[in-house]
């Protein structure tokens, strides 16, 4: 029997109640992003209030399984952050619970979410994406409501340009009207100005009445007085007139039909039958311009009888045509050539009007296809981003609005431009359209993977100082030694027994640069044929390091002084590059890397006996220091 732990039910619930507040948030923000494209189309057209009601309702049906990502991205952060700031993933973990089986409630219902975006992507959402087209296609072609300016031309309304120097926002009055009339041709344009004027709209929708006082009215006559060199026109002058302009400014919702191309309106099961059909079609047209091609452009010449008896004469196999065209006159040549022109432009512009219909048809499947598997990377997308987020939500353990929602954006960032590049790239044929759709899911996936599997170990992915190391140990760098004087010391060096130790070390040094020439170059050879270590060096450094820990317990800044000076001694640098010889014999034949290696072997060998010298010269130093100071006869 199925048993639901208190934790479980806890850890869902902290879950949940971030999620439901995030979700509306991304929703929220891609709807604004998507209605900002399309504001201008919109914007002073009077629509009511239940098409807006309808445009945001099936655009929020359309961006939910986008949404649900991101909403899950940014929900895990939270939540693990949360728990990791409050110590509660760390109380959790001490009880002997693994993160995964932390993570465990959660997975399941992202695995759900996932499985409920892929079934409304393919049932719920074309039908949503076809109201939605057909509504935006009706109210782009929705004529806009009429607010003439004041200063300018108005033009939206069709064959007329109006004009208004004031108008008077109180009664509606228009001041200063002047209309330029082109219903029945620029040529004929009939040009009306009015002291005064006022445009109403009719009950039913159809019609502008407009009202115009004390004014003027000039028509051109060309057209009744063709043959007359002079142009004659009408000029009327009234007190009050009164027309009707033809507006429809009503809400015509168009048949969406025409839609029924577009990929993203099918679900799998239409898309597959539309791919079948598209691949017929296109195999088709592709044998057809192929009989055309073999029947037109490489048909086989028809010899008339003079030419087949004048080739039987001359005892030929085939038609040389470069001696036949040498043996040409100029005319001859020139007309010859200028046929062959306009054969092979007639045949390019033929070709190129049958590849632009091939062309066609081929982006349309793989935008089908794209389509298809696009459904299956956006259900997935649900999972990858929970492993994303809340192992990095146990790293970080930071919960809020603040790094979570960062991070979120940064990685939905990137996901959203290998998605949409690839995507793009994958369309245009360049790519495998499958890959470039799956792209982004191919690479997120092992970096939610390795996230997770570091967030489970307790690693710290994040520490800038792991790297720093790391870094330091590729290029060679090493930190600078500081000794600081102690507040507190409660066991006072052996001051005799430290300078004995260090005039041992020294000896040792000079021993060690007598007997190795650091400076030369290595044997090749040997350096890549040996994996013993270098012994004597790690017990230098031992005994080294030793004697420093001892003496940073002194009150004396001169010798805490000096003690900086001493390096940091790498052990095995100027050695072997590995333990194991089939290794370093591998490497030393990859010529380029084994060379590189070698060179820098040799740097590291340089560096060493720098740093012996250097020790050799503070030890020195130091012990000077002791006797100067009668530390000698001081005994801990």
């Amino acid at each position: 029997m199925l048993r639901i732990k208190k934790l479980d039910i806890f850890i869902l619930k902290s879950f949940l109640l971030l999620f439901a507040g995030t979700f509306f948030i991304c929703l929220f923000i891609f709807m604004m992003q998507f209605l900002w494209r399309y504001v201008d189309e919109l914007v002073g057209k009077g629509l009511e209030i239940n098409i807006l009601a309808q445009f945001f309702f099936y655009s929020g049906l359309t961006l939910i399984p986008i949404s649900l990502p991101l909403a899950i991205l940014l929900a895990a952060l939270m939540t693990f952050g949360n728990f990791g700031e409050r110590y509660e993933l760390l109380s959790m973990k001490a009880a002997g619970i693994p993160l995964l089986r932390i993570m465990c409630p959660v997975i399941l219902f992202c695995a759900f979410l996932g499985l409920m975006s892929f079934i409304f992507q393919n049932e719920i959402g074309p039908r949503a994406q076809k109201k939605l087209w057909t509504l935006l296609v009706s109210m782009k072609q929705k004529s806009p409501e009429v607010d003439i300016p004041e200063g300018v031309f108005y033009s939206e309304i069709d064959g007329y340009n109006i004009y208004v120097k004031h108008k008077d926002r109180e009664t509606g009055m228009l001041k200063d009207v002047l209309i330029y009339n082109f219903s029945d041709g620029f040529e004929n344009a009939h040009i009306i100005w009015a002291e005064e004027g006022k445009l109403e709209m009719t009950a039913d929708k159809k019609h502008l009445y407009l009202h115009l006082y004390n004014g003027e009215q000039f028509e051109n006559l060309k057209s009744q007085s063709v043959i007359s060199r002079n142009v004659p026109y009408r000029r009327e002058s009234f007190k009050e007139k009164h027309t009707l302009i033809q507006f429809d400014s009503g809400f015509n919702m168009v048949d969406g039909d025409f839609l029924d191309r577009r990929s993203d309106i099918k679900n799998m099961r239409e898309i597959s039958q539309t791919i079948d059909s598209l691949e017929t079609h296109a195999d088709s047209i592709g044998r057809a311009y192929f009989n055309d091609v073999i029947h037109t452009a490489y048909k086989t010449p028809v010899l008339t009888k003079s030419d087949s008896t004048k080739l039987e004469k001359l005892n030929v196999a085939y038609i040389n045509t470069d001696s036949i065209f040498n043996s040409m006159t100029s005319q001859e040549k020139s007309s010859t050539l200028s046929k062959t022109e306009n054969r092979v432009s007639s045949l390019l512009s033929e070709c190129e009007m049958k590849s632009f219909l091939t062309k066609d048809t081929d982006r349309n499947i793989l935008s089908h296809r794209s389509d298809w598997h696009k459904k299956i990377t956006l259900s997935l997308a649900c999972l990858i981003f929970f492993f994303i987020g809340a192992p990095l939500g146990a790293i970080i353990r930071k919960g809020g609005l603040g790094m979570p929602v960062v991070i979120s954006v940064v990685i939905f960032v990137i996901y959203y431009i290998i998605d949409s590049g690839a995507t793009r790239v994958g369309k245009s044929g360049e790519m495998n359209v499958a890959l470039g759709t799956w792209m982004s899911t191919l690479v997120l996936t092992p970096l939610g993977a390795f996230f997770t599997y570091k967030s489970n170990k307790d690693s710290v992915v994040f520490n800038i100082d792991t790297y720093a190391a790391f870094f330091r140990k590729v290029f060679g760098i090493r930190l600078s030694r500081h000794v600081f004087k102690k507040e507190v010391i409660i066991n006072t060096p052996a001051y005799r027994d430290n300078a004995e130790t260090l005039e041992q070390i020294s000896a040792a040094c000079e021993e060690y640069l007598r007997t190795h020439r650091l400076k030369g170059l290595p044997n090749y050879i040997k350096i890549f044929t040996s994996n013993k270590h270098n012994d004597a060096i790690a017990d230098l450094s031992q005994q080294m390091e030793t004697v420093i820990e001892e003496l940073s317990n002194t009150k004396d800044p001169v010798l805490l002084n000096l003690m900086n000076n001493y390096p940091f001694l790498w052990v095995k640098s100027h050695k072997s590059p590995f333990e194991n010889p089939w290794l370093n014999a591998l490497l030393g034949i990859v010529l380029p890397a084994g060379v590189l290696v070698y060179l820098n072997i040799w740097r590291f060998r340089i560096r060493l006996e720098k740093d012996l010298k250097t020790i050799i010269k503070t030890n020195g130093q130091i012990v000077e220091r002791i006797k100067d100071q009668q530390y000698y006869h001081l005994q801990s």
